[in-house]
């Protein structure tokens, strides 16, 4: 156990975020040493963290004791200078930021670069100490690429951004390379950024089983099957009253998708009448994308795809995860390889040609012969796109609740990265590049998640829902629209209740919740 203490600051948060990605056996204190008695100095090692202000810069110090015994003493230091505002220390011995009358924008400079000194100098001093594999440096967010955005906007060149993500950052070599080359897929979509056009998302919240891994708003047919021919009426409620919304401030859907859970989980007729919904109700007309996730092939039907095409969708979505059938019974899933590969050619048969395929690498008791068999079966099927998720351990999933059952049979960090070299090797192989990126919380190996796709089949909304340039409305029980306000580089979020049955009462509050966060920002 790691005993850590902050003093000067609060920004607990961040530090026990970064603090994650070397280990989880730490904890907070607010006591002094004279305070730890010696049992808990023999037990414990005790990290604390100070700051202190010199002249222009914020200087953080990390000692690390083991016992009495100092092992290591390391300072970072930030500069403040060049953003016109000092720092001093309230009564209670906590930062306190002056600004002397600074906008909004120069006060957010000043609190990233205390944050991002205390960071790297957390970072510095775990590294040291565990040893761990952190390529993404004291980076803790799940869009990294969003850095590099920044960077481009404000005119620096590609040898700078390269320097600031190593020595600011501390960013492997590997990883700035994948993020440059995202940054420059992605602008040629998400620029120059209208304010009038949005993506909208449609939640399908049932699946038929819920998967070891997942967090997502899911309900099993088997518990909730009944309630499907409800939510489509309800649904068609939030899509009517969205339609007025759009309809009043002159907004454009630029791309539609519709995920889950798993959309295919509802019967044809009442996938038909959702499509049919929407397009009879919003103007659709300008779409350049209709992606639909038909997802589990124990879902997918012809009648169903025939519903998908009929209604143009241009891009759909056959998930395997794995193509081992003993990893995809162990995770919950009741169909084998054979119905992933059944699936395909039946989509392709309909006239699907832009077809993505999801896999998680990562999952429990699979190694790196099973991800490679995995990767063989798919280059077989010559998918369009390729989304190589890393696993990461949700909060409410089955793996997490029952973490203590599985902790064997996880992949190690080694392993896992091995992995993700091989999925890129295989992506590249099949003629696809790296389009977008994410990282989330908790994953194996401190690693990411990718998108690949060939040229000219990238999927947009993926693309403008990351980089956060675009609103998102989003329908549907579990659902999160973001409101977008670039001019004030201001994000505003608006949920959806999660439990199903509440969502069925409510819809009309739904509806208003963002008819509320429009008016309230009405010029």
């Amino acid at each position: 156990m790691m005993n850590v203490s902050l003093r000067g600051h609060d920004y607990n948060y961040e530090i026990a975020e970064l603090i994650k990605m070397f280990t989880r056996d730490f904890s907070f204190s607010e006591k002094t040493k004279a305070e730890i008695n010696k049992e808990e100095q023999a037990l414990t090692g005790r990290l604390i963290n100070s700051v202190k202000i010199d002249g222009n810069y914020l200087v953080s110090r990390i000692e690390y004791f083991e016992g009495d015994d100092l092992v290591i003493a390391q300072e970072d230091r930030g500069c403040l200078d060049p953003i016109g505002c000092k720092l001093i220390f309230d009564g209670s011995g906590l930062i306190k930021e002056v600004f002397s009358e600074l906008p909004i924008e120069l006060e957010r400079k000043a609190k990233k670069i205390c944050k991002d000194t205390i960071k790297r100098n957390f970072y510095q001093v775990l590294e040291k100490l565990t040893h761990s594999y952190t390529p993404w440096g004291i980076l803790t967010g799940i869009r990294p690429v969003k850095v590099v955005h920044n960077y481009l906007d404000s005119g620096l060149s590609e040898e700078e951004i390269r320097d600031r993500l190593k020595n600011h950052y501390f960013i492997d070599e590997e990883k700035i390379d994948l993020c440059l080359e995202v940054a420059k897929k992605e602008r040629v979509f998400i620029y120059p950024v209208d304010k009038n056009k949005i993506s909208l998302y449609v939640s399908i919240p049932f699946c038929p089983t819920r998967c070891l891994y997942c967090s997502f708003p899911s309900n099993s047919l088997a518990d909730f099957g009944q309630l499907t021919g409800a939510y489509v009426e309800k649904l068609a409620e939030e899509i009517h009253g969205t339609a007025e919304l759009l309809q009043r401030t002159g907004k454009e859907i630029e791309t539609l998708y519709i995920g889950g859970g798993t959309p295919t989980a509802l019967s044809a007729e009442e996938l038909d009448l959702v499509i049919t919904n929407l397009f009879e109700t919003l103007d659709l007309s300008k779409i350049i994308e209709f992606t639909v996730e038909a997802g589990r092939p124990d879902t997918i039907t012809r009648e169903k795809l025939e519903v998908l095409k009929k209604h143009g969708a241009t891009r759909i979505s056959i998930n395997p995860q794995t193509m081992n059938d003993i990893t995809l019974e162990k995770i919950g899933r009741r169909h084998k390889v054979s119905d992933i590969i059944s699936c395909f050619y039946l989509a392709r048969e309909l006239g699907f040609d832009n077809i993505n395929m999801d896999l998680i690498l990562g999952l429990i008791d699979e190694d790196l012969e099973m991800v490679r068999n995995t990767l063989e079966e798919v280059k077989k099927l010559k998918p369009e796109s390729l989304t190589v998720h890393t696993m990461a351990v949700k909060r409410a999933s089955e793996l997490n609740l029952n973490m203590e059952k599985y902790r064997s049979q996880m992949t190690k960090d080694t392993e896992i990265v091995k992995m993700i070299d091989l999925s890129h090797k295989y992506a590249r192989e099949m003629g696809m590049k790296p389009y977008y990126m994410y990282r989330q919380k908790h994953m194996v190996g401190n690693l990411e998640n990718i998108g690949y796709a060939k040229d000219g089949l990238e999927c947009i909304y993926n693309i403008q829902v990351m980089e956060e340039k675009q609103s998102n409305y989003a329908l549907g029980a579990g659902s999160i629209s973001k409101f977008v306000y670039p001019d004030e580089n201001r994000i505003e979020r608006v949920a959806n209740v999660k439990n199903l049955e509440q969502y069925l009462d409510r819809v009309e509050e739904m509806v208003e919740r963002k008819n509320k966060e429009v008016e309230k920002n009405a010029n």
